[in-house]
């Protein structure tokens, strides 16, 4: 079956979170995700805010920027969550962006380097292993969590190109894309990362989490064009969803064909009603799309 969620855009204030979060818990949603956008809300403070608020949905974190983060506290961060919210977290982890990581002074020289890594010991941690790592970048000196997720958790990883692709196959449990990835982007990544997983051997299951660019109501066509001008995306085709349910729900059916075994509806930055589009997801879409 298809997994169906919802992003609570950093646009919005930290403040607001709370009430998007409660009518995601109160309508059924399955999974209500977040992002730790420079320079705007802090992803696992807002996780855990969430998490609190709420009793069922699954909260994601997609994704923690690893240049920010030493791995160690990265561990026990999700630590935490995963055991004060067992079944309810997901973290994924990735690159970031460049020029934001460049304004922190945070910048790699080889981003890929860093987050293979990060996710081989993040992982490592997770999992209550002690490691000690001599890498480029992640340097462990006989590590280990003293309260680690008391079962097996999955780590994502954020990837768009080729390398990061099969790296995300080969170190990660699932992989998250971003709204600009159309179906057949889908099949692509989809081939990248089996490549990564056979070549490392790896034969349990990997999970491919995408977002979708969405608008609904007064406006949405207009709304969706905009974003996805002011992304450099306008031209790429078979992007985004304006319109009602069936129309929203064809497009997730349609990346669902494609290798995605969650969608994630992302509203444009300037949604008129976060908690509406909330319900129109779990309400209205969930529906047409349970396989």
């Amino acid at each position: 079956m298809t997994g169906l969620g919802a992003v609570f855009r950093p646009q919005l204030a930290p403040e607001r979170l709370r009430a998007v979060a409660r009518v995601a818990d109160e309508v059924g949603l399955e999974e209500l995700w977040l992002w730790e956008d420079c320079f705007r809300e802090g992803g696992i403070s807002a996780a855990a805010a969430a998490l609190a608020w709420t009793e069922r949905v699954r909260i994601g974190v997609g994704l923690l920027p690893v240049p920010l983060r030493n791995v160690a506290v990265t561990a026990m961060e999700a630590a935490t969550l995963h055991r004060m919210f067992p079944g309810r977290t997901v973290l994924g982890v990735g690159h970031g962006v460049q020029d934001w990581m460049g304004q922190v002074g945070a910048r790699a020289e080889s981003p890929l380097t860093l987050l293979r890594e990060h996710l081989v010991a993040l992982r490592a941690l997770l999992g209550g292993e002690r490691v000690t790592s001599k890498g480029r970048y992640v340097r462990l000196d006989d590590v280990a969590l003293d309260w680690p997720p008391e079962r097996a958790v999955e780590v994502f990883a954020g990837a768009t190109g080729p390398r990061s692709l099969r790296l995300a196959g080969e170190a990660a449990d699932g992989t998250v894309l971003t709204a600009n990835t159309p179906p057949d982007g889908v099949r692509r990544a989809r081939r990248l990362i089996d490549e990564g997983r056979a070549a490392a051997g790896r034969t349990d299951p990997h999970k491919v989490v995408v977002y979708l660019l969405a608008a609904t109501g007064p406006g949405a066509g207009e709304r969706l064009r905009d974003e996805l001008v002011a992304e450099g995306v306008g031209d790429v085709p078979d992007l985004g969803v304006a319109g009602d349910a069936e129309a929203v729900a064809d497009a997730v059916r349609r990346l669902a064909g494609a290798g995605a075994d969650t969608v994630i509806l992302q509203p444009t930055g300037d949604e008129p009603d976060p908690e509406g589009f909330v319900r129109f997801a779990a309400e209205q879409v969930r529906p047409l799309v349970v396989d």
